[in-house]
């Protein structure tokens, strides 16, 4: 029983360190300056207002005495012990002057599916070096086996509007208290708070499971990929990137400029040990010290000759930019790709990866991307020509056998053709032969010449080769 308990232990630990916590970050307690349009916080001499159709759940944290408040018509106050509200005497307040008016700031805009608003706080982050590791735009936002976490002593509203009926995550922490569980986080939605503190479309699902592959698990946001980018770019859009023909990483909002290595994985395949292994074999070296690396698994998808769909698969995907600027751009990052596929070669087998591609945009003009794409777009190119003669053919020999089309052969003549004809006359026949000036049958051999005559206008005679006759073989 006591190697059996110690390796359920030793299994917790393993799950604690490949498991990924994000943090809300906006709160809505009435202490946060920013949650006002005058950017400070309430005092005695100001009238407070909340309008009156917005629902909110606001926090406490101390004892506050005002002029006047207008409440809303829906929402909670969260007190903390010792806080509330206290009607203001009029003595004087050094801090507060002559008061204003002040009003709650709308926080109905924060969206759950806003990057900005998540804080990774995954527990392995300090095991890393500083910087070197950052996460793919789809990823920022919790994904389905991701831990979630609402600051104790903090109230909130998130808006859950999404492309999906249910966002899964693996727990979610708030108030202290972490729900783990799809039965506690059920009774949680039956109580009074659940529904100031979220709104929208969608509603969360507690799965309480870890991802159970050593390979990892893909992030599951891609559904609501356009939001989330919606949310990060707004109207501004990407930036222009000094790299050519800049690379577009699964999961990720815009494009980039460095190395992306996609690998092929076995079932023994394990993420987080290879993630150990660039980490401590390159990224810790000085040579990298401006390169940041994601990955992570994805879904890619196939289609048949790149045209049509045919599912997805999923592969590893790693992501390498770099700090280096105008021709430099991206060359860091690609001679880490370079690395890693040479790793690849010698041990990949050994690590579970049965092969990898890579692709490369830099600022410089030799880059390789270019050039290792090219000789597939040319022999994609050949193929789908084929294919297209092949088809035309194939429809039109249909169509002939259909009896829908008739296909008639153009004979051409050739010389030998042409040689045998002369070589092997047609036998003669009673009935003459056939004058090529005149497309008629002549009645006879003995009237050709009077009939000719007949024809021929007064005065002149008409004379005419004969082709069977040769007037030099009557000479002697």
């Amino acid at each position: 029983m006591g190697s059996l308990a110690f390796l359920l232990a030793v299994l917790q630990l393993l799950a604690a360190a490949m498991a990924a916590y994000k943090q809300w970050i906006p709160n809505t307690n009435f202490e946060t300056a920013s949650n006002w349009d005058k950017e400070r916080v309430p005092c005695a001499s100001d009238v407070i207002h909340f309008e009156k159709n917005k629902v909110v759940s606001v926090f406490v944290r101390s004892t506050h005495a005002l002029t006047d408040m207008y409440l809303p018509l829906d929402g909670e106050f969260l007190l903390a012990s010792g806080a509330g509200f206290a009607a203001f005497d009029g003595s004087w307040d050094p801090g507060c002057g002559s008061g204003e008016a002040l009003s709650f700031a709308n926080v109905e805009q924060h969206s759950w599916f806003n990057p900005e608003l998540w804080q990774d706080v995954s527990s392995s982050t300090d095991l890393e070096p500083a910087g070197h590791i950052f996460l793919l735009d789809e990823e920022r936002v919790p994904c389905q086996y991701d831990s979630v976490i609402f600051q104790p002593e903090t109230s909130f509203r998130v808006n859950l509007d999404s492309s999906r009926q249910v966002i899964p995550v693996r727990s979610i922490s708030l108030m202290g208290q972490e729900l783990s569980s799809t039965e506690a986080w059920a009774e949680y939605l039956g109580g009074p708070s659940a529904a100031w503190q979220f709104h929208g479309n969608a509603t969360l699902q507690v799965m309480g499971t870890p991802c159970p592959h050593s390979s990892g698990c893909a992030c599951g946001n891609s559904q609501d990929g356009d939001r989330i980018c919606a949310s990060l770019l707004g109207v501004e859009g990407c930036p222009v990137l000094p790299c050519r023909s800049p690379l577009q990483p699964l999961g990720h909002c815009c494009g980039v400029c460095g190395a992306v290595v996609t690998l092929d994985f076995k079932p023994e395949f394990d993420l987080q040990q290879y993630r150990d292994r660039v980490v401590q074999a390159w990224l810790s070296l000085p040579k990298y010290a401006g390169v940041r690396m994601a990955i992570s698994k994805v879904h890619r998808a196939q289609t048949f000759l790149g045209l049509i769909p045919r599912g997805s698969a999923s592969a590893i995907q790693i992501v390498l930019v770099d700090s280096r600027a105008g021709a430099q751009t991206g060359t860091a990052a690609e001679q880490l790709a370079a690395d890693i596929m040479g790793d690849i070669s010698l041990h990949g087998e050994a690590l579970g990866i049965p092969g990898a591609t890579v692709d490369v945009a830099t600022g410089s003009a030799l880059s390789g991307q270019m050039a290792g794409h090219a000789p597939r777009q040319i022999a994609l190119g050949t193929i789908l020509g084929l294919l297209f003669t092949l088809l035309v053919l194939g429809g039109l020999l249909y169509l002939h056998r259909k009896g829908t089309l008739r296909l008639q052969v153009l004979r051409l003549p050739r010389l030998w053709d042409r040689a045998e004809e002369l070589d092997s006359p047609e036998p003669e026949s009673g009935k003459g032969f056939d004058n090529p000036m005149f497309d008629v049958e002549l009645p006879g051999a003995g009237t050709v010449e009077k009939t000719l005559q007949e024809m021929a206008p007064e005065g002149q005679q008409v004379f005419y080769l004969n082709p069977l006759y040769n007037p030099s073989e009557t000479e002697t």
